[in-house]
């Protein structure tokens, strides 16, 4: 990593986002343990980012093992029906301080942003279609009985981080 320009305050040294690289390396352990999807896909990805943010702004960047209680925050963090989209912007709003740089949150932020702006397909879990033992009309938008709908890949990788957590 290139040295960043500095105006003194710093003591001139690199500014590396040690916390955030910590967060994504356990979330990605997380998941790897879980061995809930394959490293290279989307899914992974927008599971160990939406993982690797509830652990950077929930202050769990902490060096060790995850503790029982620090689990179950997790848990907690991630459940279904939470408001995780506003506690994340609204977290990151909060770490924003004007004139003192800090190495973290640019990284949790470009995470952010690929986050809310990507898509990707994924079961409609919010349509009610005909129960499964029934044939469904294809229009090619179904795989296997399930619709398909194109959704934010936080709202993918949540879940998945959730799962993630509870396999731990």
């Amino acid at each position: 990593m290139r040295p960043e320009h500095h105006d003194g305050s710093s003591g001139g040294g690199l500014m590396v986002p040690t916390a955030w690289m910590y967060a994504e390396h356990i979330a990605d352990q997380l998941l790897v343990t879980g061995d809930l999807m394959e490293p290279a896909t989307p899914e992974y990805r927008a599971g160990r980012e939406a993982l690797a943010l509830t652990l950077f702004l929930s202050g769990g960047t902490v060096a060790g093992a995850l503790s029982a209680a620090r689990v179950d925050e997790l848990r907690l963090l991630t459940a279904y029906g939470t408001s995780w989209r506003r506690w994340v912007c609204e977290r990151l709003d909060v770490l924003e301080r004007p004139g003192q740089p800090d190495p973290d949150l640019a990284p949790a932020r470009a995470a952010w942003r690929w986050l809310a702006e990507t898509e990707l397909p994924a079961a409609d879990l919010d349509a009610l279609g005909p129960p499964p033992w029934e044939p469904a009309g294809g229009d090619g938008d179904e795989e296997c009985g399930e619709t398909r709908v194109w959704t934010p890949a936080w709202r993918l990788g949540l879940p998945l981080g959730h799962l993630a957590i509870h396999l731990y």
